[in-house]
């Protein structure tokens, strides 16, 4: 019997085979036999897909955690990077603030 992967986001060790899929059964986490990750596609508030590089705007005032600071509507960010973490979905650099992690769901495609 061949010996599965173990999961890259967990390490376990107990992955199985769905279709065309590996499986976690401990975190849950999903990626394809050819090593790429399944369903990794990131949508602004719009529904809009988004790409690393992206330019986005921000839709919604973002309170910044531990700060008294605010990142104000319409507030543009440039070069986007896209991640797969459960907390945020895009790292990036927001003028006057520096580098932020964001949820896609509070940003638009500009």
């Amino acid at each position: 019997m061949d010996k599965l992967p173990n999961c890259p986001e967990c390490q376990g060790e107990y992955t199985y085979e769905d279709q065309d899929l590996y499986v976690c059964p401990e975190c849950g986490h999903e990626w394809s036999k050819e090593g790429e990750e399944a369903g990794f596609i990131i949508k602004d508030a719009n529904g809009n897909t988004l790409e690393d590089g992206d330019s986005v705007t921000v839709v919604k005032d973002l309170k910044v955690k531990g700060s008294s600071n605010v990142v104000k509507v319409g507030t543009k960010i440039k070069n986007i990077k896209l991640v797969n973490k459960p907390d945020h979905n895009i790292d990036c650099k927001v003028p006057g603030f520096g580098a932020m992690a964001v949820t896609a769901a509070f940003v638009k495609k500009v």
